[in-house]
């Protein structure tokens, strides 16, 4: 019995205790909490259900509790329900109940813990959106990262998801960016407001080999040559690196297709004529602060040109136009103020503002013998993507960027990521799924086959419970993630799952020795095993992190 299908058997009874005392039982909420206490001596789980709504209905708590605990201990799931403290209610489960956790998995496979929570969403998820003038640095790499996380954990949940990636190739950034190739193909130094690195110097040639003839044309000529060709160049240089970190996408769109399409324009024009932007001190003006702004933003400035918030109400009415109902971005330390704007523009539109969602991430760092790493190979000042990938490994480097709340600047710790032990967080999750992979390789030596038919209710050690709960607390963390945007709670899960695993190999013998023959029991912790190696292998996957089989 899985805590889901637990909650559920509680909630139930605890609408016949309402019932039978023509109680209201409508005060039951939706979701009933049941968690595992810190004190397994307390029980397989408790739940603070009769606490939450004795007042409501007019009874003590403790009264509430007693009965609500009399109904579940006549369920033959529940082998026993007592109430403790002020109202809580602890439950332990019958073996065979808490072994079932075991078949479910074997019998699902890859798609233990996946669930509907999100059906019928379809969600745009816009991500790292790096601009092609450099290397994709250490903050893009966590978007990088988390994003193609979050978009697996949400699609596991039943969204149809589409993972985008905004191309900015309008702007001032993309002068300066020229502006700097074209120095690098001259021998001069760059401007001072420019890019520098080797990357810069080998697109700058890589655009004169391809126009040998490139500095002899007139300026306007050279330029948009070294243009076209140079963003292309940096863009597939982008692309490749996030191919290769194991992150891809469904649509790369081309900011500069707003502008020469004139759907800024056409977005504009209606929105004048709407109540959405008002005209002051020669400028049309969003009412972004009913959305929790600072300060209302310009979208058309004086001198008639489109700000750049008009690119972005634009972009967000593109993507309505495609059919999604919820936007979500993902936009670095710096973009906090997007969010009331990017709000104000969805209720511009005429969408409500929780169509768009902005989760903002935070600075990373690299630290290495103590000392913070500042400096790349190629890209000068900007440590890159692939200054952490060369250091750690991709596995190791998405693990790490994925498990923790974007929220909080992280520090990555390059020694520790290099170590094969436990410290390191990915090291500990990999090998308990590869521990588990050559168990059962060791089995199948022996002749013995994982089953599904086996007796779980021999699963009694609490090594064996504490286990079989982890597992069965998989699906209710993916359905929390996903809900939250939150895949660092996938990661620290597969850590509680190892540390659950490893625990029970030390106490539990598997497999038998010598002339042993196998028994019931061997069978049982086989699946257990195999239970435990599938959960691992399903969250690893989601977080685009390999399961190996071997260390």
């Amino acid at each position: 019995m899985t805590p889901a299908a637990l909650a559920d058997l509680v909630r139930s009874s605890a609408a016949r205790v309402l019932a039978d005392r023509g109680l209201d039982h409508s005060v039951l909420p939706e979701r009933v909490t049941v968690e595992r206490p810190r004190n397994p001596e307390h029980g397989d789980y408790a739940t603070n259900l009769a606490l939450q709504v004795a007042k409501k209905v007019g009874l003590q708590p403790r009264e509430l509790a007693q009965a609500l605990a009399d109904v579940i201990s006549d369920t033959p799931e529940v082998a026993a329900a007592e109430i403790a403290g002020p109202g809580f209610v602890n439950l332990r489960l019958a073996a065979d109940a808490q072994g079932a956790i075991v078949r479910q998995v074997l019998e699902a496979g890859d798609g233990y813990g996946r669930g509907t929570a999100l059906a019928g969403r379809r969600i745009n998820l816009e991500f790292v959106s790096a601009n092609p003038t450099g290397p994709i640095h250490l903050g893009g790499t966590r978007w990088a990262a988390v994003g193609d996380a979050l978009g697996r954990v949400l699609s596991a949940q039943g969204a149809a998801v589409t993972r985008e990636y905004y191309f900015n190739d309008a702007g001032a950034q993309i002068d300066r960016f020229v502006s700097s190739l074209l120095a690098s193909a001259r021998g001069e130094t760059a401007p001072e407001d420019g890019y520098a690195g080797a990357y810069i110097d080998d697109i700058a040639s890589h655009v004169v080999s391809k126009e040998p003839d490139v500095l002899t044309r007139p300026e306007g000529e050279r330029r948009e040559t070294f243009r076209r060709l140079g963003v292309g160049l940096m863009f597939d240089e982008i692309k490749r690196s996030l191919h290769e970190f194991g992150t891809d996408f469904d649509v790369y769109f081309h900011e500069d297709s707003l502008h020469t399409s004139g759907a800024v324009s056409e977005v504009l024009e209606e929105l004048k004529r709407s109540d959405s932007l008002y005209f002051a001190d020669d400028a049309w003006w969003l009412r972004s602060t009913g959305h929790g702004d600072d300060k209302d933003r310009v979208v058309v400035k004086s001198d008639g040109d489109p700000a750049y918030i008009a690119g972005d109400i634009a972009y967000l009415r593109d993507k309505v136009d495609r059919g999604f109902d919820l936007c979500i971005y993902m936009l670095g330390a710096d973009h906090h103020g997007y969010i009331a704007r990017l709000k104000a523009a969805a209720a511009a539109l005429g969408h409500s503002p929780d169509a768009v969602e902005v989760l903002i991430g935070q600075m990373v760092n690299l630290v290495s013998a103590g000392t913070p790493v500042r400096m790349s190979k190629r890209a000068g000042t900007v440590v890159t993507m692939e200054d952490l990938v060369d250091a750690v490994g991709v596995d190791a480097a998405r693990y790490e960027l994925s498990r923790y709340s974007v929220d909080s600047t992280l520090d990555i710790d390059l020694d520790l990521l290099r170590q094969r032990t436990n410290d390191n967080p990915v090291f500990y999750v990999q090998y308990a799924h590869a521990r588990l992979a050559s168990l059962q390789r060791n089995a199948a030596e022996l002749g013995l086959a994982t089953r599904a038919d086996v007796d779980v209710s021999l699963l009694t050690h609490p090594r064996e419970g504490d286990l079989i709960r982890t597992i069965g607390e998989f699906p209710a963390v993916l359905t929390k993630a996903a809900e939250l945007r939150e895949p660092h709670r996938v990661a620290r899960y597969l850590e509680s799952l190892a540390s659950a695993y490893h625990k029970f190999y030390d106490v539990a013998r598997v497999l038998p020795q010598g002339d042993e023959e196998p028994t019931p029991l061997t069978y049982a912790r086989l699946a257990l095993c195999e239970a435990a190696r599938q959960v691992l292998a399903n969250g690893l996957e989601l977080l685009g992190v390999s399961a190996p089989e071997r260390m």
